[in-house]
């Protein structure tokens, strides 16, 4: 799961950034509205963390903007501002929840798994591309028959590749998804990770699901 902090103030970003990273999450870090909407606009996010006081773009604006655009993760509001009247225009501008600091990291913590579960459940639970499968919650894959046991590591790739199925995923991409770090030139993990999840997704069978695209990256496809 990938979280976007949107905090104008620092510590707290770092703060929150190193909590989340801890509990499992890859998370970006925006300083002020506009990057927030940019990043939030070229990325994929699966929840994002707002603050209200923002410079450049306030924290309603900007939820607005992103709700007006389909933007469609879950978003909650992290601010000093603690009147009704706040939480009523925050909740009306398009957030899923409202939490005043000073604030308690577990129930942030508790907050973001709530949220990161209802928007689950209307999600596919179930991913598949010809006959390779993924049950989500079962954290299992099959292709055909057949059973294929994966690392959580090899799990979170190939999903990431079946969520893309028929496009072309860069390594940079990759990296920042499955890896949360950004990718350096000089290594060959994410190369290695693929030899690897390929010799057991495709190696038995006749159809090859994962190809390379030279001088991109790859695509999972049929």
């Amino acid at each position: 799961m990938r979280i976007l902090v949107v905090e104008d103030e620092r510590k707290i970003a770092e703060f929150l950034k190193k909590g989340l990273k801890g509990d499992g999450y890859a998370v970006d870090i925006a300083l002020d509205g506009e990057e927030g909407h940019f990043l939030a606009g070229t990325q994929d996010y699966d929840l994002l963390i707002l603050d209200l006081r923002l410079p450049k773009m306030d924290g309603i604006t900007l939820c607005r903007k992103l709700r007006e655009e389909k933007f469609t993760a879950p978003v909650l509001i992290l601010t000093v501002r603690d009147s009704v009247r706040d939480k009523v225009l925050g909740l009306d501008s398009g957030a899923d929840d409202y939490l005043t600091k000073p604030f308690d990291f577990e129930e942030l913590l508790a907050r973001v798994r709530a949220l990161l579960r209802k928007r689950g459940a209307t999600e596919a639970t179930r991913l598949q591309v010809d006959d390779l499968v993924m049950d989500l919650p079962g954290h299992s894959v099959r292709r055909a028959s057949t059973d294929i046991p994966l690392t959580a590591k090899e799990f979170a790739l190939l999903e990431y590749l079946m969520r893309n199925a028929g496009a072309v995923v860069t390594r940079t991409m990759i990296a920042e998804h499955v890896w949360d770090i950004h990718f350096d030139t000089f290594t060959n993990v994410i190369d290695v990770s693929i030899n690897h999840l390929r010799s057991k997704v495709d190696r038995d069978f006749e159809k090859k699901l994962i190809h390379t695209v030279r001088g991109r990256g790859y695509c999972l496809k049929a």
